[in-house]
């Protein structure tokens, strides 16, 4: 990986919670808490909503989208480098200008879907776009050289679109 930018935070490990898997989740969430439930960040002049349900262990569906991964909802599982980033989706939409993110829009049925991909840091964070606000709907490591490859794609029929 290069160097990255200043502006996107520390990762937070499990190694700095000696492995404690429930302090990490208590940590993992307080960091998410203070990104998407306090002072909530705005995309474009929205403000920013979530996806609430299912709430699980108190939890709302959006924070498992940011730490889990996997096709079937109630068969997800932990991704500690989903885990590690978790800070950084709201930098990342705050920094949408910046010239290291590649956004483009593709719309997915009534969906707008915001893709924000910092190809350097070999992160991805996607958005639904909405009339009056924006859902952060999840975010993950792109490590594979083909996953790349086909983002660099889509990311370059937008542009000529």
């Amino acid at each position: 990986m290069c160097e990255l930018p200043a502006w996107l935070p520390p990762l937070v490990l499990l190694q700095d919670y000696h492995g404690d898997w429930g302090s990490y989740l208590d940590a993992l969430y307080d960091g998410f808490s203070k990104d998407f439930l306090g002072q909530r960040p705005k995309f474009r002049g929205k403000r920013t909503g979530l996806k609430r349900h299912p709430v699980v262990q108190g939890k709302e569906a959006t924070f498992w989208h940011f730490i889990q991964e996997g096709p079937v909802e109630e068969d997800r599982i932990p991704d500690l480098r989903r885990c590690e980033r978790i800070r950084w989706v709201r930098a990342i939409m705050e920094h949408e200008a910046d010239p290291s993110i590649k956004s483009w829009t593709e719309e997915r049925g009534s969906s707008r879907r915001v893709h924000l991909w910092h190809e350097e840091a070999e992160y991805l964070a996607v958005l639904d776009e909405r009339e009056e606000y924006v859902l952060p709907w999840t975010a993950y490591t792109v490590t594979q050289e083909h996953r790349k490859q086909k983002l660099r794609k889509r990311y370059e029929r937008w542009r000529k679109s």
